[in-house]
């Protein structure tokens, strides 16, 4: 993994387990005990799922590059998928707070969701390789010139 795709998994995991421990107090003062674990099922269950999602997601942006818009959609589309079966397992269920878990559930994936973005929305990723030295100074001006020979390679930003 590399140091970006860390930091992304890093930022998000720290911005949902808040998001999930305020899920916790406002459930248990809102539901009681059954609240406050209906709420810390649900945020870990975003947190891992989401988790999972983008570990799974750079693995295959390393591996296969070119499928990788394609794995975006179908994973996320498997994600939606896999929160739907887990809200049907526990619908019936008394261990906890069915509405806590739903909304904590539902509130840990927006928030990571507005966590990954804003990370990449913040992330300087390369997508070209600037020159080492050479007469013209950088890429641009070689570009420029119209000489195929120093324009700069294409860098992959997975």
């Amino acid at each position: 993994m590399q140091s970006n795709d860390a930091r992304t998994l890093l930022s998000c995991a720290v911005a949902t387990t808040l998001a999930g421990a305020v899920a916790v107090v406002v459930s248990s003062v809102l539901a009681g005990a059954k609240g406050a674990y209906g709420a810390a099922a649900g945020a870990f269950v975003a947190g891992a799922v989401m988790a999972m999602g983008l570990v799974v997601l750079q693995r295959t942006a390393k591996q296969f590059p070119q499928l990788f818009q394609a794995m975006g959609l179908l994973l996320y589309m498997t994600q939606i998928l896999l929160v739907a079966v887990v809200l049907g397992l526990f619908k019936d269920t008394h261990a906890f707070n069915t509405r806590a878990f739903a909304f904590s559930l539902l509130a840990a994936t927006l928030v990571w969701i507005a966590t990954q973005t804003r990370v990449h929305m913040k992330a300087k990723i390369l997508y070209v390789q600037p020159e080492q030295g050479g007469p013209g100074g950088s890429a641009a001006g070689g570009a420029a010139s119209g000489s195929a020979e120093q324009s700069a390679p294409v860098r992959s930003t997975s």
